[in-house]
C-alpha cells in the first residue's frame, strides 16, 4: 500500500530514513536526523532565493503557474476584476469571504473615515528634498506611522490588529498622493469622504487649486481593476519581507514598510518601467522582428515583461490588463507604444524559442502603458503597486501572527569562511 512518506538512504552511512510527506512537502527539520556521525549537525536544505521552499501555510492566494490560474480565497481573478471593486476584494482578502451588503457598507465607512493622516505626518513628508523618490517617501512615512499609533505593537490583540490593518489600507493612498504632490511641487490635497477609494486617490493626485477635479469614470474603473489585480500575489519578495520582519512581532507599520522597501527594488516593483524603456528603444513596429532576433541571439538584449518566476503560462492578470488598455486609450488617445507591444506579443507567442521556454506576457507588460496614459510618471509606478498590495501585506502579516507554527525568522547558512585562527599583531602581518 502506498504511504505518504519519502524513503531516503544516506550513502555515507548506509542508513535509511522515512520522512513524512504533508501537503506535497517534507519538513526541513526532519532532515536534521540524517547525520554522518555523532558530531554532525545534521542535514540541511540549501535553497538560495527560496526557489523550492515553502516557509508558511496560507489560505489567501492560490496560484497554479503552469495553468495560469490566480485566485483570491478561491475566487478567480478574472471574475473579481470584471464583477467586483477593490474595497470588496480587500474585504475578501482580509476576511476570507465576500461581504454582505451591511458588512461591505461598514467596511467602506471605516476605510473612508481613516484616510486622513495626522498633520505632523504632512510636516514629516514636507521635510524630504524636492526631488525625493516617491517610494522612498512612502516607505519612510509608513514606518513613521508606528510612532503615531504606539498601541499597534500589541499585535496579539485581534481588535488592535484590525484597526491598524484598516488604517494602513485607508492611509496608503493619501500618503502616496502626498508623495506625488511633493515631487511635483504641488500643495497636498486632503481626502474627500464622499468619494470612493480609487476616485479619491485620483482627486488627491490631480486636483489643481480650489476647483474640484472630476475624475473620468473609465480611468477610475481601470485603476480600480489594476488595484484588484495587485491586491495579493502569494509569497513574493515584498510579502516575504513583510512576514519575515513581522515575525519579530514588530508593529504592522514597520512590517509593511519592509514590504514597501522590497517593492522599491527594480526586480520587483520596477518591471513595468523596464517594459516602457524597452518599447521606446524599439521605437517602431517595423523594428520588432529585428529586436526579437537580438533577444534570441543573446546579445544582452532582454525581452522585458515576459516570463515569471511562478507563471509558466499566460499570466491571467495580463489578459485582464490587455482589455483594460483598450478602454483607457479610448479616453486618453492611443499610445503608439501599444502597437509595438501588441506586435511584440504576437511574434513572441508564435515563436518556438519563447514557447519552448514558456515565456508569456506578465502583469508588467501592459500596466506601465496604462499608468503612463493616466499621466503618472514612472517613479510613481511602484507606488501605484504598493497602494493595493497593502491589503495583501497586512492579511499575510496577520495570518503569520496567528499561526502557532510560526516563529521569528532565522534561516541557516552554509559557512564558507576561514576556520579558527589566532590573532596576529599588526607589526607581524604581511
Amino acid at each position: 500500500m502506498a504511504k505518504d512518506t519519502l524513503s531516503v538512504t544516506d550513502n555515507r552511512t548506509g542508513k535509511t530514513y522515512e520522512l513524512p510527506i504533508e501537503n506535497g512537502c517534507i519538513r526541513s527539520m526532519d532532515l536534521r536526523q540524517i547525520k554522518s556521525g555523532a558530531d554532525d549537525f545534521g542535514l540541511m536544505a540549501y535553497d538560495p532565493a527560496f526557489l523550492n521552499t515553502a516557509n508558511c501555510k496560507s489560505a489567501i492566494t492560490f496560484i497554479d503557474g503552469d495553468k495560469g490560474i490566480l485566485e483570491y480565497r478561491g475566487y478567480p481573478i478574472e471574475q473579481l476584476a470584471e464583477k467586483s471593486n477593490y474595497l470588496e476584494v480587500a474585504y475578501l482578502v482580509m476576511n476570507g469571504e465576500l461581504p454582505t451588503k451591511a458588512q461591505y457598507e461598514d467596511f467602506v465607512h471605516v476605510i473612508t473615515h481613516h484616510t486622513y493622516v495626522h498633520e505632523n505626518v504632512k510636516s514629516f513628508m514636507s521635510g524630504f528634498r524636492y526631488d525625493a523618490h516617491p517610494m522612498a517617501m512612502l516607505a519612510s512615512t509608513v514606518a513613521a506611522l508606528s510612532a503615531f499609533y504606539p498601541e499597534a505593537k500589541n499585535v496579539k490583540d485581534r481588535q488592535t490588529r484590525r484597526i491598524q490593518m484598516m488604517r494602513l489600507i485607508a492611509k496608503m493612498p493619501t500618503i502616496a498622493a502626498f508623495s506625488y504632490r511633493h515631487t511635483t511641487g504641488l500643495p497636498y490635497v486632503y481626502p474627500e469622504n464622499e468619494l470612493g477609494y480609487t476616485e479619491n486617490f485620483f482627486t488627491m493626485v490631480k486636483q489643481i487649486g480650489d476647483r474640484r477635479f472630476k475624475a473620468n469614470k473609465t480611468l477610475v474603473k481601470a485603476l480600480d481593476v489594476l488595484f484588484i489585480l495587485h491586491a495579493d500575489h502569494e509569497q513574493n519578495c515584498s510579502t516575504t519581507s513583510t512576514r519575515v520582519v513581522g515575525s519579530s512581532e514588530v508593529d504592522p507599520y514597520s512590517a509593511v514598510a519592509a514590504g514597501v522597501t522590497a517593492l522599491y527594488g527594480p526586480l520587483h516593483g520596477g518591471a513595468n518601467e523596464a517594459v516602457l524603456r524597452m518599447l521606446r528603444e524599439i521605437g517602431d513596429v517595423k523594428k520588432v522582428p529585428e529586436f526579437i532576433k537580438k533577444v534570441k541571439e543573446g546579445n544582452d538584449t532582454k525581452l522585458m515583461g515576459f516570463g515569471h518566476r511562478v507563471y509558466k503560462n499566460y499570466d491571467p492578470r495580463a489578459k485582464v490588463i490587455k482589455r483594460t488598455c483598450d478602454e483607457v486609450f479610448e479616453v486618453t488617445g492611443r499610445n503608439p507604444l501599444l502597437d509595438i507591444a501588441v506586435e511584440l506579443e504576437r511574434i513572441a507567442l508564435q515563436d518556438e524559442y519563447f514557447i519552448k521556454r514558456k515565456l508569456y506576457p506578465n502583469v508588467d507588460f501592459y500596466s506601465g502603458l496604462i499608468y503612463e496614459a493616466m499621466g503618472f510618471p514612472v517613479d510613481m509606478f511602484p507606488v501605484l503597486f504598493a497602494i493595493p498590495r497593502t491589503v495583501g501585506w497586512v492579511s499575510q502579516w496577520e495570518e503569520m501572527i496567528t499561526d502557532n507554527e510560526q516563529k521569528i525568522a532565522r534561516p541557516r547558512q552554509i559557512f564558507t569562511g576561514a576556520k579558527k585562527r589566532d590573532y596576529v599583531p599588526v607589526e607581524k602581518r604581511g
